[in-house]
């Protein structure tokens, strides 16, 4: 069992279809047996990224708010929230330190680093994202990364 950590680019794919939606979905799924984590900033982030849908018209606003729905009703049974603390900040300055990495972005690895150090070595932690910048930044600090964007056919057994 890995905790899979998914920063708000992975989180999205859960719930529209893109390139690596089906990778996610099979890493998401209750038989592949993780846990998945987020950031608590990232339910932001992800009616940010749904409403921008509509605002484009990629979907209408009656689909917009039952994705909104859908995705608070699951935060407390199917992710593990990581709070933004002091810990999270502080780990997300130094990640803009050694790898210029934009604020959300930080935020995002600093989580990741947070909840690593929470978890100890006992649980594997990966971090799931689509962005080459911050799977780079991710991987310069020593944890396994997962881009489903480019794992279009991966196997949940490949992560085991």
């Amino acid at each position: 069992m890995a905790v899979l950590y998914l920063d708000t680019s992975a989180l999205v794919k859960i719930y529209f279809r893109e390139d690596g939606t089906e990778a996610i979905r099979r890493l998401a799924h209750p038989d592949a047996g993780h846990r998945l984590a987020i950031l608590s900033l990232s339910r932001v982030e992800f009616r940010a990224a749904v409403r921008r849908r509509a605002r484009l018209g990629d979907i209408d606003a009656r689909l917009a708010d039952e994705v909104i729905g859908n995705f608070g009703r699951q935060l407390a049974t199917v992710f593990q929230m990581q709070p933004v603390n002091e810990a999270v900040l502080e780990k997300a300055a130094e990640a803009i330190d050694r790898h210029g990495l934009r604020a959300y972005d930080a935020m995002q690895l600093g989580g990741c680093l947070a909840l690593r150090a929470t978890l100890g070595n006992e649980i594997e932690t990966r971090f799931v994202c689509s962005g080459v910048e911050l799977l780079d930044a991710a991987r310069r600090e020593g944890i396994e990364v997962i881009n489903p964007a480019a794992q279009m056919s991966v196997e949940v057994s490949d992560l085991h």
